[in-house]
């Protein structure tokens, strides 16, 4: 009686540890996942004969401004419009806070802002008008127009036509697009490009004024910029990543590191 009484407790101290380590690991996925905001494993893209990615995979924690670098055509644009559900990779996975590119797409989309190459914004519309429409788009509340107005320093601007602004001032409405519903991660592909240097100075300041609150996840050719801005940088050559550091752990010219990377 004593050995099944025995028996009893020592399956019953099994069971709790079990569920102890379950709980335990099911913590550590949970915490792993609150603090990264984009995960991409394995990812590859193929046009045609030619992998514009070539299993890729890389992390950004939340609260990183980063920097993503390479020459024309290494695959930043094909990475970034995966990550926004734009495109649709051929291999591989990746999330944005937690929420599958595939499988959670709506998800995505609301947990970013995404600023192309391209900005595309419609020239004849008013800035405070357009950012309305985006405000529908979003279903966000009208009131965070004027937040994103005084945050991007549209202001003196805002009563004009988008086709009236100059370069800087339509990528600041790209910008306050992006903003207007509040993300958590803002990606950007070179929102500096045809920028003049006091313009340039001023989106810059913009983006780190923003990276204090979100994740920042940008490409660039310019590498001022990235010093400027970013806490660690990512090269891609070929469709694939070839370095992936802090900047501060770097201990060298930026611009040497990029073209011995990118030979």
């Amino acid at each position: 009686m004593f050995n099944e009484f025995t028996k009893k407790v020592n399956t019953k101290n099994y069971i709790n540890l079990n569920l102890s380590i379950t709980v335990l690991l099911l913590f550590i996925i949970f915490a792993q996942n609150k603090y990264m905001s984009i995960e991409v494993k394995n990812i590859t893209k193929t046009y045609g004969e030619q992998k514009a990615l070539d299993n890729v995979s890389f992390s950004v924690n939340k609260g990183e401004i980063v920097g993503f670098l390479g020459p024309n055509g290494a695959g930043k644009s094909t990475l970034m419009k995966i990550l926004t559900t734009y495109l649709t990779s051929d291999e591989g996975s990746a999330s944005v806070n937690g929420f599958d590119v595939s499988s959670a797409q709506k998800s995505v989309q609301q947990s970013v802002g995404y600023l192309p190459e391209h900005n595309p914004l419609y020239l004849d519309l008013y800035v405070r008008e357009y950012l309305e429409f985006s405000a529908d788009v979003h279903k966000t509340d009208k009131s965070r127009i004027e937040e994103v107005i005084t945050l991007t320093g549209l202001t003196p601007e805002c009563h004009k036509k988008i086709g009236e602004l100059s370069k800087g001032y339509r990528q600041r409405v790209g910008l306050a697009t992006a903003l207007l519903h509040n993300p958590d991660v803002l990606i950007l592909d070179e929102p500096t490009t045809g920028l003049d240097p006091n313009q340039l100075v001023e989106i810059r300041e913009l983006i780190k004024n923003i990276g204090k609150d979100k994740t920042v996840f940008l490409s660039t050719h310019i590498m001022q910029e990235v010093e400027a801005i970013c806490d660690r940088i990512i090269i891609i050559n070929k469709g694939q990543i070839v370095e992936d550091a802090l900047i501060a752990d770097l201990g060298k010219n930026l611009e040497k590191v990029f073209r011995e990377k990118t030979k």
